[in-house]
């Protein structure tokens, strides 16, 4: 359990650098050229890294990489959203609660063997 709780921990942190390199620079760089967003989305990015490569180290330990990819996306589209909304202030609507529930079905079907046994 610990294992999980470590890689969920680190992928969520991983997940914030990873949106503020990816989307950050809608916002907060738009005035300026491409290659600028581009070096400093590099530099947030170098951050994501290296959290997210332990995190996949100690998630593998008892994961498959099946798992950790939806893991992954599940965490992605928690802190996506709210960033999205909040952050860069998009319309929040139904078609992120759809995706979510297309998630949350990956996720049951992945590790429905650990939950429920082989």
């Amino acid at each position: 359990m610990r294992t999980y709780l470590t890689t969920i921990t680190l992928l969520c942190f991983s997940n914030v650098f990873m949106t503020f390199a990816w989307y950050g620079h809608l916002k907060d760089l738009s005035h300026r050229p491409w290659i600028v967003a581009a070096l400093v989305s590099w530099g947030i990015a170098l951050f994501e890294y290296l959290i997210q490569v332990p995190a996949n180290r100690i998630g593998h330990q008892t994961m498959n990489v099946g798992q950790l990819k939806i893991l992954q996306e599940v965490i992605t589209l928690s802190i996506f959203v709210p960033f999205s909304v909040l952050y860069l202030r998009e319309k929040l609507n139904l078609d992120y609660l759809w995706a979510g529930l297309c998630l949350l079905g990956a996720v049951f079907f992945l590790f429905k063997s650990k939950m429920f046994g082989a």
